[in-house]
């Protein structure tokens, strides 16, 4: 299944957010997202699901893709775009669950794990931390410009990074395979989201043409 276009995943997390939830979504929809994903975990179940909701109602109108982190049983309850899993998780159940018309994502960190996708089961996968983040800090070693080369290589779908990403380290990302990034905190605790959405798909869609 195609990727939204652009290839920016924003993630969401409330306990960073510097305003509520749906008006930083709202911002990064109008400025250009077409890729939003509910991360929530901490959140009841039925919380999530209402949240889900709202939050695909406003990326729809915007001709978006809302996905959940989280179980594929989640996301079908919360009519969501797609699920995507943590690590280790049955992909192929999830396809089950979802069918062919939702978006399937895994979070990877290692060349084995790279090397262990499925493209029957997994769309894409999201490998990081790509750098340190203030979101998860001392959330395993960085990855790096050559851990990612590595990783993009072993990988039979597309990769994205996510962790420490703004618009300066994107390019660099893109040269080292990425087919897109993920960001979380850095859109989520911006001043302006908006404006920080809209300088991340610049700098994408210039990277992306560079390395075509």
């Amino acid at each position: 299944m195609q990727l939204p276009d652009p290839p920016l995943l924003v993630v969401t997390d409330r306990r960073q957010a510097r305003r509520p939830l749906t008006r930083i979504v709202a911002a990064a929809l109008e400025a250009g997202c077409r890729w939003v994903s509910l991360r929530e975990k901490d959140l009841p179940r039925d919380e999530q699901v209402l949240l889900a909701r709202a939050l695909a109602r406003m990326a729809h109108a915007q001709g978006a893709t809302l996905t959940v982190h989280g179980e594929a049983a989640l996301a079908k309850a919360a009519g969501a775009d797609g699920v995507h899993l943590p690590s280790g998780s049955d992909a192929a159940a999830a396809r089950r669950l979802l069918g062919p018309g939702k978006l399937v994502g895994v979070s990877i960190h290692t060349v084995t794990e790279a090397e262990a996708i499925a493209p029957a089961f997994i769309d894409y996968a999201l490998a990081g931390p790509a750098f340190e983040t203030a979101s998860k800090p001392g959330y395993g070693p960085e990855i790096g410009r050559k851990g990612f080369i590595d990783i993009a290589r072993a990988a039979r779908v597309p990769v994205l990074a996510i962790g420490g990403i703004n618009a300066a380290r994107l390019g660099e990302l893109i040269a080292a395979g990425a087919a897109g990034v993920a960001v979380m905190g850095g859109v989520m605790r911006a001043t302006d989201p908006a404006q920080e959405v809209r300088a991340l798909i610049a700098t994408l869609k210039g990277s992306l043409a560079i390395r075509a």
